[in-house]
């Protein structure tokens, strides 16, 4: 990205936050690619500009560039730090090869170990896909030993070139669903308020009537735009093309972009476009047709829209209710759910 777009994404980004907090989130590509001088100036051009506000980084990494000046770095300076791991090597190794087809588990390992040496803030991301989908448990309880404590799942849905079918590492809407089930087993029974998986997290917000902070769960969407390093602005890092270009913050601001009836349009559509099967389900509340990118299949009925993944969706909502309806009650009344178990047995569910 050229000084002159950053400086101005990074003032303009200040300028339009009402509140005192504003937080900036740094992807790629690998964005550790750019090196630790980039991002110094990242921080000095937020100084610079910050106004008297709080600002706060967090950045996205595949982790094999990791090492003690980054980790000092991004402690120093309080990123918080998204790490891309798969599961363990066997799994990991299956589709995330560098370029010249070697395996990079050891190197993310690696990276990960730093993290915790230099107490740098981390959550992990996990890709669900067709391979590693069909090892839960093997997933998760890796993700714990090895010394995650907050944990994303998110499922790998992509097309091929023609759209007549998903590709062959895309998840399996059905396994998926599955996938997110066993390992709510053992997190239920084991792990509540000791590990916290996002799925899980969101879930509990639906439940208890909060807006859901994840924008795939939510009723409308175009909250989670996407800057290009030209000045670029897009809908949605899913939506990334000709058609959903808002402008560029270089000729109109920031504000105006994202305040912009066109934007205002792509939000909604959301919801203005959710089939009627989805309208009539009782878990919408829950899902909300989920991420519109993937709504390219067809209803029972014969309706265009519905969600690739609903029927995964399905499953692990209704199979989690029991528990969340009693979990939210207990939140409701000011009380931890530290009966839980006690519950969990009297009810004879495991």
């Amino acid at each position: 990205m050229p000084d002159k777009v950053l400086e101005a994404f990074i003032r303009q980004m200040i300028e339009a936050q009402p509140a005192n907090l504003v937080s900036f989130i740094w992807q790629g590509g690998e964005p550790t690619l750019l090196g630790v001088s980039f991002f110094q100036t990242v921080i000095d051009l937020q100084r610079k500009y910050a106004a008297g506000k709080t600002i706060e980084n967090s950045i996205q990494t595949n982790g094999t560039m990791l090492d003690d000046e980054w980790c000092g770095f991004l402690k120093k300076h309080e990123f918080l730090v998204g790490l891309s791991l798969d599961g363990p090597l066997e799994l990991h190794d299956y589709y995330r090869k560098d370029n010249k087809g070697k395996g990079t588990h050891d190197r993310v390992m690696n990276g990960m170990d730093c993290l915790i040496k230099n107490d740098v803030p981390f959550n992990t991301l996990t890709c669900v896909n067709r391979q590693n989908s069909y090892f839960p448990l093997e997933v998760y309880r890796f993700l714990k030993e090895a010394g995650s404590h907050y944990m994303q799942f998110i499922p790998i849905v992509e097309r091929k070139n023609n759209f007549s079918a998903v590709t062959e590492w895309s998840v399996e809407a059905d396994q998926y669903g599955e996938f997110l089930c066993k390992i709510f087993d053992e997190w239920v029974k084991n792990d509540v308020g000791k590990y916290f998986v996002q799925h899980f997290d969101v879930a509990m917000e639906s439940w208890m009537g909060k807006r859901q902070s994840l924008c795939i769960f939510n009723k409308t969407c175009g909250n989670a735009l996407a800057l290009e390093h030209n000045g670029d602005l897009y809908s949605c890092d899913h939506y990334v093309n000709p058609q959903n270009k808002l402008g560029n913050i270089m000729d109109r601001p920031l504000t105006d972009l994202v305040g912009s009836e066109q934007q205002h349009k792509f939000s909604q559509k959301k919801e203005n476009e959710l089939p009627d099967y989805c309208r009539q389900c009782e878990v919408r509340f829950a899902c909300n047709g989920g991420c519109p990118k993937n709504r390219f299949i067809n209803t029972p009925d014969g309706e265009p829209g519905l969600n690739y993944l609903c029927t995964g969706y399905k499953t692990f909502f209704t199979h989690i209710r029991p528990y969340m309806e009693f979990m939210a009650g207990e939140l409701k009344n000011r009380r931890p759910p530290a009966n839980i178990m006690q519950w969990i047995k009297d009810k004879k569910l495991f």
